[in-house]
């Protein structure tokens, strides 16, 4: 690991003006390339305090040995010039988007005397016109199979070409009017060039005038008596309509544009590209690639860019590209994509109509893509088995952890505190073994102190089953009296599953025989599933402070066979008990995602809960307080009544008047909007006035 002040250049050495830098290892290998507005600022900031810079910015000024720059005239020469040393040198710092899928185009191949149209992968070639990409290979083919009734060109591969042009014979599409046959002379080198650049106009969007001319030359014929060619052309202009429909018209203004959006976590991101070609999504695209160096939205956006159309000109360049963020220096950018395409190009960021409308769409499959390539990442048994030992190296485990447990603590504002656990098992994630807890031991917002009671709470009831199947000795409880009461979750909402992100229950969750703890399932042996395994790790979403209160809640336990780490969101660093520094994980580490996964589900099945809690208690009403009354029998009273308020003014009579409302009943509504009432109007401190309760029942 090299000092970077080793290497360090000296401030006056460096210009200050646009450029491109290279920071090489000690074999000389080029492992970052950037580029600068101004080199001496930008350069600066790589050769500050390590402690400031980002993991990954460490990394790799540390394996860095030597830098080196290149001045250029303009921001525009510096991203040109970036592109091409990123393609040359290959550098392993650098953000490098991989395709998803190999993705098949429609190619013409103009290039040729006689143009064919195929299915092309791969790299491009030049003088050859592309539209696409396509998702699957057979779309293109039944496009095409449609159109060659118009567009009748060549689509035999060169042998068949040749051996039908020294036979005097065409191949079958020949005879059945799929192709004009210039192998056998029908047509000119020069009329059926002139199909093919029919054939690519048509492509490309321009689709109207055709359609339109075919329809008047069929009413023509039609008019001249000659139906069979009327037929003929009619049958061609449903064949292009049919063509047409493939596609579905998203934009009304015929745009040509590219629309570009990105789905990001820590580690990772994915890049989703819609083509759309005259108002129509003619053809799709998408790109994961691991985030080596500490780059934004921007900066992905910017690389996808250079990704995208470095290799390209002319009109495979649209008019106007859409994309989440903006560059950094937008305009140089917009200037290095106009001068690909050869005259202006619009950059920018949709913000209403139907644009910004398919950019959501775009979103959404960059996250479906995010998502399914963690999934893939995930299940692979391999992986998950590398990422176990990882971790086990990483954290001085004596075997891989088949049983992690993560906590995370969330709330708003110190109202609605809960806190989460999530199991996983063999890198898997147990979704029935997930569970919730609220925080009872005190009021307001303390991180700390509300993952110490969790973590009391949770591994008491651990030692407590234990004891109860024989596996603890019997003898003093060795954890004394239950500071924070009756263990271990609070009652779960009856709109929400308990257990698990599954379907919520359509009635009221069952009484327990646990005060605040659901029934639940037991084992044939008569174990209860709950609590009854410990973990071989224990993660917290936090740092030193999260991980110490944790430590600290089991060893009060005397529990010492669990390990505990922490993950700190921030930097993804590693905290272990009694450690002054962090472990770092590699970038590439699996083991390093299989925590963030973990962490991260912990984190959202905290706030589905906490938002769930959080709206129960919006909505609730002083009739929540009468026992039996379910929300049926309520809505009777507020639809009979008009509102709380003139309910608390009825008599208990009165009450009685409405269906299903027996006298108990109403003396118990009486007495419970009675507790509910203020002992004071609320006052509008800024015009004086008396503040009503709300009509539709609401107390909030």
């Amino acid at each position: 690991m090299a000092d970077p002040s080793s290497y360090r250049p000296k401030p006056g050495q460096i210009p200050d003006s646009p450029g491109v830098y290279k920071f090489r290892d000690e074999h000389r290998r080029v492992i970052y390339v950037g580029k600068a507005k101004s080199l001496r600022q930008r350069l600066a900031n790589y050769f500050q305090d390590l402690s400031g810079l980002h993991p990954r910015t460490r990394t790799m000024v540390t394996t860095a040995a030597s830098v080196e720059w290149t001045v250029v005239s303009t921001e525009v020469e510096a991203l040109q010039l970036e592109y091409s040393w990123i393609k040359e040198f290959d550098p392993r710092f650098n953000v490098k988007y991989r395709d998803d899928k190999s993705y098949p185009y429609l190619a013409v191949t103009l290039n040729e005397e006689f143009p064919r149209v195929q299915v092309m992968r791969g790299a491009k070639k030049k003088g050859v016109r592309y539209f696409g990409p396509y998702g699957h290979a057979w779309a293109i083919r039944e496009t095409v199979d449609l159109m060659l009734r118009v567009f009748p060109v060549r689509t035999c591969s060169a042998g068949v070409f040749k051996n039908a042009a020294r036979t005097g014979r065409p191949c079958l599409l020949g005879y059945i009017g799929k192709c004009s046959a210039p192998c056998v002379g029908r047509v000119t080198p020069e009329e059926h060039r002139e199909l093919a650049d029919d054939f690519c106009d048509f492509m490309a969007g321009r689709t109207g005038t055709y359609i339109r001319r075919l329809e008047k030359d069929m009413m023509a014929a039609a008019e001249e008596m000659e139906y069979e060619r009327a037929a003929r052309l009619r049958d061609d202009v449903e064949a292009l309509k049919r063509a047409m429909e493939k596609s579905a018209v998203v934009l009304a203004d015929a745009t040509d544009a590219d629309l570009i959006a990105v789905a990001e976590d820590e580690l990772e991101a994915a890049v989703q590209i819609f083509h759309v070609r005259g108002g129509r999504v003619r053809g799709q695209r998408g790109w994961v690639t691991d985030k080596v160096e500490n780059v934004d939205t921007s900066g992905l956006v910017e690389h996808a860019l250079q990704q995208l159309y470095g290799e390209e000109t002319g009109d495979s360049v649209p008019k106007e590209v859409l994309v989440p963020a903006l560059p950094e220096d937008p305009e140089a950018v917009a200037q290095w994509l106009a001068g690909r395409r050869g005259s202006q190009v619009s950059l920018r960021i949709p913000q209403r109509g139907d644009k910004k409308d398919l950019m959501a769409t775009v979103q959404r499959n960059a996250l479906q893509a995010l998502g399914l390539h963690k999934t893939k990442r995930a299940s692979d048994l391999t992986t998950r088995s590398r990422a176990l030992e990882e971790i086990a190296e990483a954290l001085g485990l004596d075997t891989a952890p088949l049983r992690i447990e993560c906590f995370d603590i969330s709330h708003l504002q110190g109202d609605d505190v809960v806190a989460s656990m999530v199991v996983f098992e063999d890198g898997l994630a147990r979704k029935g073994e997930y569970r919730r807890f609220q925080i009872k031991g005190f009021e307001g917002q303390d991180d700390v102190r509300s993952m110490h009671e969790v973590i009391s709470r949770r591994f008491r009831r651990y030692l407590q089953e234990k004891e109860r199947t024989g596996e603890w000795e019997e003898g003093p409880d060795p954890t004394g009296p239950d500071p924070t009461g009756p263990d271990p979750t609070g009652p779960a909402p009856a709109t929400e599953s308990p257990t698990a992100d599954g379907p919520a229950p359509t009635g009221p969750v069952p009484a327990a025989p646990d005060q605040d703890a659901p029934a639940e399932p037991r084992e044939d042996d008569g174990r209860p599933k709950r609590f009854a395994y410990p973990p071989q790790l224990l993660v917290v979403d936090g740092g030193q402070p999260q991980v110490a209160a944790a430590k600290r809640a089991l060893d009060e336990l005397g529990i010492d066979d669990i390990a505990v780490c922490g993950l700190a969101k921030r930097l993804e660093e590693v905290w272990l008990p009694d450690d002054d520094d962090p472990v770092v994980l590699p970038r590439s580490s699996e083991g390093l995602y299989l925590l963030q996964r973990v962490r991260d589900e912990a984190h959202r099945f905290a706030i589905t809960y906490q938002r769930a809690k959080r709206a129960k208690r919006i909505r609730s009403s002083p009739l929540d307080a009468v026992t039996g009354l379910g929300e049926t029998r309520k809505q009777a009273l507020i639809k009979h009544f008009g509102s709380v308020k003139k309910l608390r003014q009825a008599t208990i009579d009165e009450i009685c008047e409405v269906p299903g409302i027996g006298r108990r009943t109403a003396e118990s509504v009486a007495v419970a909007l009675a507790a509910a009432a203020p002992a004071t109007p609320a006052v509008n401190t800024a015009t004086g006035e008396i503040i009503e309760e709300d009509d539709g029942g609401s107390t909030t």
